[in-house]
């Protein structure tokens, strides 16, 4: 079962918004849903919250060590817990994903993605589990890093909250360790809308329904 869930981002007012903080905005959303409070815990370099669930005790952490060093903070709370990689769940963004896309998965390498990377030394396994949550790609290499530290446009992020949106009727499930129906529930598209009746013609008249007092035609 999953034990910890981590967002990803950068620390500071400034950075709030930007697409790189996507895995903050995700735990602040599981925290307004389970009702959690995060607060600063300096021994464990980030904000905490702590929650009871039907399995348990689940803890909440935002490290707020800047990106490249999220591995310290995720390391000592866990070593502390005495959590394993595979009761972890870190959510992070994903350039590779376009916004509204999202993909759970164990393990894998890091693409380029530099909290991940200092995770997988930090705690010395990559077998954790991954949230990867699309911001897009700005189509050149170069421009990266002034892309993540952006905002991204008003449709984007709509898609990108939707996306977590979607993710949260999987929560149960990754709890109790259920991850093959979280990812299948996770990866599920949502239903398409109903197309509208067309319109009826004006001075059309409605049909007229038959009862059983109207005499047949002769």
């Amino acid at each position: 079962m999953i034990r910890l869930l981590v967002g990803l981002g950068n620390p500071g007012p400034e950075y709030q918004d930007t697409r790189h903080n996507a895995g903050f905005w995700w735990i602040d959303a599981v925290a307004r849903q389970l009702g959690a409070r995060l607060a600063p815990e300096r021994s464990y370099f980030g904000l905490v919250g702590r929650v009871s669930v039907s399995g348990g005790s689940l803890l909440l952490l935002q490290p707020m060590t800047f990106m490249n060093l999220s591995g310290k903070s995720v390391a000592a709370l866990a070593r502390f817990f005495k959590i394993a990689a595979e009761e972890v769940l870190v959510v992070h963004d994903e350039l590779d994903l376009l916004p509204g896309q999202v993909k759970l998965k164990q393990g894998g390498r890091s693409g380029g993605h530099n909290g991940v990377k200092d995770i997988d030394a930090q705690l010395g396994s990559p077998e954790y589990w991954r949230l990867r949550l699309g911001i897009g790609h700005p189509g050149v290499k170069s421009e990266v890093v002034d892309y993540v530290l952006r905002k991204p446009a008003p449709e984007q992020r709509e898609a990108i909250v939707k996306a977590i949106e979607q993710t949260l009727p999987a929560l149960d499930l990754m709890l109790a360790g259920d991850m093959e129906r979280a990812m299948m529930k996770v990866h599920a598209k949502p239903p398409r809308p109903k197309p509208p009746r067309p319109p009826q013609p004006a001075g059309a008249a409605a049909p007229k329904l038959a009862t059983e007092t109207e005499e047949p035609n002769p």
